[in-house]
């Protein structure tokens, strides 16, 4: 997503680093013990090799320049050296519900990262947040985010989900589960409660899995080959194109499922579908990247940054 944006920020000068994080959560971060998150190790050397790849300039951990602008897409944890303010948010996919965690975190002033995503623009320490939809921004609001500084841009990742109807997969009509991390980020999942309901949703027809990155692959295909052994598995490629061929795509918590509605597909989730439907980012054949480009400068330009009297740098600051 901050590439696709970084594309319309071209006359600036654009540095990338991967998430990281400092203080407490830092030290966890060094010694492993968040694997599972995007400031996890294994997702920063992903994030390096893709910067890599496309040339762009890498600045790990932002240590390097006073950075005029930060674009951002998590606000869990804001490192020290962003706390400036001079920061636009932008929102990445779904956010988890709005559990037990989340109304501590709210009310006792507890740390956001101990709710997860569901504590997305709760921060306050950002010029703007460029949001998915109408239906998002109304969302954000009522949880506590500033109406003037949410904006309406879509977001790079699903924007234009007709193009995936172009990369079909080899099969056509089946069933397809997009399974979850939920175990792997401290959630409770029964994983034969899924598989049975997916069962009963396919009624017969041919079932996909397609594994979550971030599960332990190992403990899932056992499973699913234990309790729907005629099924097939996937996992280390893009669900987005599988969801192109799909009849019906059943998630839990996942962003994929705004793929599914998007191209008119049956989706089954967790979340209530009418609010899905509210929530689905906008459409706008690929311009979000361009969108959220145009907040940015609007953001320098309110500082008085413009390019005429100084080259601004311009920080992407949450590869992932």
């Amino acid at each position: 997503m901050m590439e696709k944006i970084s594309q319309h920020l071209a006359h600036h000068d654009c540095w990338f680093t991967p998430h990281y994080t400092d203080g407490f959560i830092g030290i966890l971060e060094r010694k492993k013990l968040i694997e599972w998150t995007v400031a996890g190790q294994g997702h920063q050397s992903r994030a390096l090799g893709f910067l890599e790849l496309h040339g762009k300039q890498i600045d790990f951990r932002g240590s390097r320049h006073m950075y005029d602008l930060v674009v951002t897409c998590s606000d869990l944890v804001v490192p020290k050296n962003i706390r400036h303010g001079r920061v636009v948010l932008v929102q990445e996919g779904m956010t988890d519900p709005e559990n037990m965690a989340y109304y501590l975190v709210k009310y006792l002033g507890l740390p956001r990262y101990l709710a997860s995503t569901s504590t997305f623009g709760m921060s306050d320490a950002y010029m703007r947040m460029c949001v998915a939809s109408e239906g998002y921004k109304t969302h954000f609001i009522r949880k506590g985010a500033r109406s003037r500084k949410l904006v309406v841009t879509g977001i790079p990742n699903f924007d234009n989900c007709v193009e995936y109807a172009a990369q079909p997969y080899e099969r056509k009509g089946f069933v397809l589960v997009a399974t979850s991390d939920a175990r792997e980020t401290f959630k409770y999942e029964s994983r034969k409660t899924t598989i049975d309901r997916a069962l009963a949703i396919a009624n017969g027809k041919e079932v996909i899995f397609k594994l979550h990155p971030n599960e332990q692959i190992d403990r899932a295909i056992a499973e699913i080959e234990r309790w729907a052994p005629q099924s097939t598995i996937l996992h280390g490629r893009p669900i987005e194109p599988l969801i192109a061929s799909c009849d019906t795509l059943i998630t839990k918590y996942s962003s994929c499922v705004y793929v599914g509605i998007a191209l008119g597909k049956t989706v089954h989730s967790d979340f209530p579908i009418e609010t899905l439907k509210e929530l689905c980012p906008v459409q706008n054949s690929g311009k979000s990247g361009e969108n959220i480009a145009a907040v940015c400068q609007e953001v320098l330009d309110t500082l008085g940054l413009q390019i005429a009297v100084t080259l601004p740098r311009v920080y992407a600051g949450s590869m992932s």
